[in-house]
C-alpha cells in the first residue's frame, strides 16, 4: 500500500469520503512517526500520523504511542485546552489503513519574532492552560499503552517500572552515558520515597518544549495548540515542567509559575518535591541520550547532547545526591 493509499483509507475510516483528499504533505519536526498533513477539497486540514513498523528498534516506553495521543487529546478535550482532537484511530496493524491516527489541525506556528513582552504573556497563558489539564484525574498511574502493565493504584510502582524499563533500554543498546547504567540506578533508588507523595494520578504531557507548542500570531499572540502528545502518562504533574523548561530550570520560570498558580495549579518546590522534580529531570534526559542508539542519529545530534544534555543528567543525579 502506497502512502497516498493509506491516507485514502484512513480518511474512509474516519468517515471522510477519500475523494476529498486533494493534497498531502510531509510534516518534520518528529523523530519516531510518520506525520504528513492532509488538505481536503473544502479546505479542510488534518494531520495523519504513521508509527514505524513494529520491528523497527525503539525504547520499551514507545510501544503504542497512539493510544497515548488518542488519551491525551481526549482529556484535553474535557478541560478545553487547545489541542488536536481525534478524528480517527486504528491500534491494530490489521486494519485497513493499517496502525494510524488522524487528527484534527491546530493553528499556529513556532515561537520565532515575538517580542519579549509577547512572550512573557505566552508563557503566563500556558502556565494556566497547563494548570487546567492537570485539574484532571485519571484512572491509575502509568502509561495508557499498558507498556509496563497496567495503571497502578501508587505513583511509586508506575515511575520506577518506567525508569527501570529505560536502564534496561540502556543495557540493551550500549548507548553512552555520563555515569554508569547501576550508578544511576542506585542514585534514583534512594530518592524513590519522595514518590509516595503523589497520591492522583494527573495527565502529563512530558514533551512540551517549544516546537510542541503552537503559537497564533497577530497583535496579541496565543498559544494555538499543544501537539505530540504521544508521550504521555498519568502521573506527577510536576513531571510536566521538566520538558517546559528542558535544559533549563522551571523554577527560574516566573511567568509560567505566575499563569500556572493564577489558574489554581499548585507549585511547592520543598525537598521532596526537588527530588521528584531531580528523578523526572533524570528520566526525560536518560531518554535523550539513549535514544540516539535505535534513532540512528548522526554524529552532529550526538555530538550535542552529550555536549548540552549529559550535563544536565548529571547535575540532576547530583542534586539527588545532595538531596538525600
Amino acid at each position: 500500500m502506497d502512502d497516498r493509499e493509506r491516507a485514502r483509507l484512513a480518511l474512509a475510516a474516519a468517515g471522510v469520503p477519500p475523494e476529498r483528499l486533494a493534497e498531502r504533505l510531509p510534516l518534520g519536526g518528529g523523530t519516531y512517526n510518520t506525520v504528513e498533513e492532509l488538505r481536503l477539497t473544502d479546505g479542510t486540514r488534518l494531520v495523519l500520523k504513521v508509527p514505524p513498523p513494529s520491528s523497527t528498534p525503539a525504547l520499551a516506553y514507545e510501544s503504542e504511542l497512539l493510544a497515548a495521543e488518542a488519551e491525551f487529546c481526549r482529556v484535553a478535550e474535557t478541560v478545553g485546552v487547545p489541542a488536536p482532537r481525534v478524528a480517527g484511530v486504528a491500534l491494530d496493524e490489521t486494519a485497513p489503513a493499517g496502525r494510524h491516527i488522524l487528527l484534527t489541525h491546530c493553528p499556529g506556528g513556532g515561537w520565532d519574532g515575538l517580542a519579549v513582552g509577547q512572550e512573557a504573556a505566552l508563557r503566563r497563558e500556558l502556565g494556566g492552560l497547563l494548570a487546567r489539564l492537570h485539574q484532571v484525574t485519571g484512572p491509575g498511574f502509568g502509561y495508557p499503552s499498558g507498556t509496563f502493565g497496567p495503571l497502578t493504584a501508587d505513583w511509586r510502582s508506575a515511575f520506577t517500572a518506567m525508569f527501570d524499563g529505560l536502564l534496561t533500554d540502556a543495557h540493551r543498546y550500549g548507548a553512552w552515558l555520563p555515569r554508569p547504567v547501576d550508578e544511576v540506578a542506585r542514585t534514583a533508588k534512594a530518592a524513590y520515597d519522595a514518590l509516595d507523595e503523589v497520591t492522583v494520578p494527573r495527565p502529563v504531557h512530558f514533551d512540551l518544549w517549544q516546537g510542541n507548542i503552537l503559537v497564533e500570531h497577530g497583535e496579541s499572540p496565543r498559544v494555538g495548540g499543544l501537539i505530540d502528545g504521544e508521550r504521555m502518562f498519568w502521573g506527577d504533574p510536576l513531571a510536566d515542567f521538566v520538558s517546559l523548561a528542558l535544559l533549563a530550570d522551571i523554577r527560574q520560570e516566573a511567568d509560567f509559575l505566575t499563569g500556572y498558580q493564577e489558574a489554581g495549579g499548585e507549585v511547592d518546590f520543598t525537598p521532596s518535591a526537588r527530588r521528584r522534580y531531580a528523578l523526572y529531570r533524570s528520566y526525560l534526559y536518560l531518554i535523550m541520550l539513549i535514544e540516539v542508539v535505535p534513532r540512528a542519529m548522526d554524529d552532529e545530534q550526538i555530538a550535542w547532547r552529550r555536549e548540552a544534555v549529559a550535563p544536565q543528567l548529571t547535575a540532576a543525579l547530583d542534586e539527588l545526591v545532595d538531596l538525600a
